[in-house]
């Protein structure tokens, strides 16, 4: 007989605590060993790409002084190497690190939220089996604003260079000019500090985050309760109350998984802006929640769960790892090849800091093989979509793949020539990602794995391709 709840075991608790034990006895390592857990072949490389992202010469050694910015540059040049080696360096890496995986999980839960709400907004049916699993992938949606908004508070001010107050007057109280006054950030102060005035206190930028949390999270339990009223009650007036408050969700998540984008990715590299970037991390987010899905629902189904699932469905959910692993490459090349082929400074260095860098060259070309090639070629035949052990290889492939997107797109414009990759961000990503499984699997084990009441059920059973 079919298991209908899912059994969340003591065994499989304690793997997931065994995961978040070993990822923090890494970081722990990481912080002891010189480099942080990480062979440093150079004091000198790519500090000039690091220089080029502040802009001009003087503006990167007036930021000097700072714990942020400023220290990648002198400890890129060799200064800092005695600290980075315990503690300064280490724990500013902790610090993006933290970043850089909240935003990359809390994409995976929002995306869970946009996978289902997007199911009842086209009125698809052949999904009506697996919509628990992106439904409980977003109880980590108010895990994660909690933590994003206490990141900013402890770690804002290394992670983001547009906070330095000293940015912004052009004279200072002696009239006399002001040597770290940034006019490019000085110009979107508004943006970050709408109604107050440049430096002081980020009002509208918390104010956005605290908003795009509350809305998600809000649409989240309306869409949830309506979900498990269904199953107690039946009838198809929850599914269109549902198809409503979709409607209305994908409104939101339009602006506000861009404008997010802008501000907690995009705002690290302050001078450089590109129209494509709300796509491009939609596109990377969305793939990675279509493999985490994916996953799941395989993992189940070999745990003898959702036993109506079948090739089919699977190979729908493999059709939509391996189109939207195109589609990312598709806005990530489109991205590149417009700012390489204008090659205008302000647009290039940002390319010029990944692609040219000793440090995070090879991190650029990875991340075209493992996001691209790799579920391209194994996922372009038409078995390959049907068959488990494809399923398996290429969603964990995305998962960790993307993840080093974030990385990418993140560690340059912080740590600069400081950043580096070793155990303190492996074991970072193992951390989060326990806990962020751990929270899926908890809301999986609360309610039915297939909601027994919804109208597509029949379209579901006989979904054929």
């Amino acid at each position: 007989m079919a298991k209908e709840i899912f059994d969340f075991t003591a065994g499989l608790k304690k793997k997931l605590t065994i995961a978040f034990v070993v990822g923090a006895v890494l970081l722990l390592i990481g912080a002891m060993l010189p480099s942080g857990g990480h062979h440093e072949e150079g004091g000198d490389h790519g500090s000039d790409h690091v220089e080029n992202t502040h802009g001009t010469d003087d503006h990167a050694a007036a930021d000097s002084h700072d714990e942020g910015h400023g220290n990648a540059l002198a400890e890129a040049s060799g200064e800092g190497d005695a600290e980075a080696g315990h503690g300064g360096g280490w724990f500013k890496r902790f610090k993006i690190d933290f970043w850089i995986n909240n935003v990359y999980f809390t994409g995976l839960a929002i995306i869970g939220l946009f996978f289902f709400a997007i199911q009842y907004a086209a009125q698809a049916g052949w999904s009506a089996y697996i919509l628990r699993i992106p439904l409980a992938m977003s109880h980590w949606i108010l895990p994660a604003g909690i933590l994003m908004v206490i990141t900013y508070f402890l770690f804002g001010h290394d992670i983001f260079h547009w906070t330095h107050s000293d940015l912004y007057p052009q004279l200072l109280e002696n009239g006399q000019p002001n040597p770290h006054y940034d006019s490019i950030i000085a110009g979107k102060q508004a943006y970050f500090f709408w109604p107050l005035e440049g430096g002081s206190f980020p009002i509208f930028f918390i104010l956005r985050m605290v908003i795009f949390f509350g809305a998600w999270y809000l649409l989240f339990r309306k869409l949830r309760s309506l979900s498990l009223a269904e199953d107690e009650l039946g009838g198809d007036s929850y599914w269109f109350k549902m198809r409503k408050v979709s409607a209305v969700f994908l409104v939101i998540f339009a602006v506000s998984s861009s404008v997010s984008a802008w501000d907690w990715i995009m705002s690290i590299d302050t001078h450089w802006f590109s129209t494509m970037f709300g796509w491009y991390v939609f596109a990377s987010w969305f793939v990675s929640g279509l493999a985490f899905i994916t996953l799941v629902t395989v993992l189940l189904k070999e745990a003898g769960y959702l036993p109506q699932v079948t090739a089919n469905h699977l190979h729908d959910l493999g059709k939509f790892v391996f189109a939207f692993s195109i589609f990312w490459t598709y806005v990530w090349f489109s991205q590149f090849l417009l700012i390489y082929y204008a090659n205008i400074p302000e647009e290039s260095v940002y390319f010029v800091e990944r692609f040219l860098s000793d440090h995070y060259s090879p991190f650029f070309f990875a991340n075209i093989v493992i996001n691209f090639f790799l579920p391209f070629l194994v996922l372009m035949t038409r078995d390959a979509k049907r068959l488990n052990v494809f399923l398996k290889l290429v969603c964990v492939i995305v998962l960790v793949g993307h993840w080093l997107d974030f990385y990418l797109m993140m560690t340059p414009g912080t740590l600069g020539a400081e950043g580096k990759f070793g155990l303190t961000e492996v074991g970072m990503y193992m951390m989060f990602g326990s806990v962020f499984v751990f929270v899926v699997l908890s809301a999986l084990s609360k309610f039915n794995l297939v909601p027994k009441n919804h109208p597509m059920l029949p379209e579901a059973k006989h979904h054929h391709i």
